[in-house]
């Protein structure tokens, strides 16, 4: 009996050992084929990485690129603006400078129409002649106004030597000192500007 058993025992003791065996192979085997397989996997991931990286640089080169081109078509539309901004403001001062000028040499027509229309009599107002050069005054004096030309006021005004121009002085009971007496030519402004002042006589 105490034999039989200690046949069994044996028996029993290689198995354990052969199955102990195998698990230790095959924990090996796992153990040797995983550096393999990582190694093979970063050899994959590798060239799909490098890809994905200069996909990504020539992207980028790009976009810098049209932000370049934008930011130059911007500060170009800006130039641009700005040059249309200034040659507009200077042609509307070369306008009125040249405005100017043209309305300076009309103003000693305009006195001359004064001038001979003051001269004539009630019975000289009544012809045609006199009508007729009255109606090329007032016509004259409406282009002159249409293109913002006005006339500065001065009788009864107090003298303000940026308008008026004193060349007489003289005592007066009915204005006080510095008030305007009398506008012996007439001034005119041109929009904010004045063309001729006006001359005048100012009380005492």
């Amino acid at each position: 009996m105490a034999e039989n058993q200690n046949k069994e025992k044996d028996l029993e003791q290689p198995v354990e050992e052969k199955e102990e065996t195998s698990e230790a192979a095959a924990e090996e085997k796992e153990t040797s084929e995983t550096p393999e397989a990582e190694e093979k996997e970063s050899a994959e991931e590798a060239p799909e990485k490098k890809s994905k990286f200069f996909k990504k640089d020539k992207k980028d080169k790009k976009d810098a690129e049209i932000e370049e081109l934008k930011d130059r078509l911007v500060r170009q539309m800006a130039e641009f603006d700005n040059y249309r901004k200034r040659t507009d403001k200077e042609k509307k001062q070369n306008y009125e400078i040249g405005a100017s000028d043209f309305i300076l040499k009309i103003l000693p027509v305009v006195d001359n129409f004064e001038r001979g229309l003051g001269a004539m009599t009630d019975a000289d107002k009544e012809s045609s002649f006199a009508q007729g050069i009255e109606m090329i005054y007032k016509q004259l004096t409406k282009v002159l106004e249409d293109e913002g030309v006005t006339v500065i006021e001065a009788q009864g005004k107090e003298f303000d030597p940026m308008l008026h121009n004193a060349v007489m002085q003289q005592p007066s009971d009915e204005y006080e000192s510095g008030i305007v007496i009398q506008e012996l030519q007439k001034g005119y402004m041109y929009k904010d500007k004045v063309l001729r002042h006006s001359m005048v006589m100012v009380a005492e």
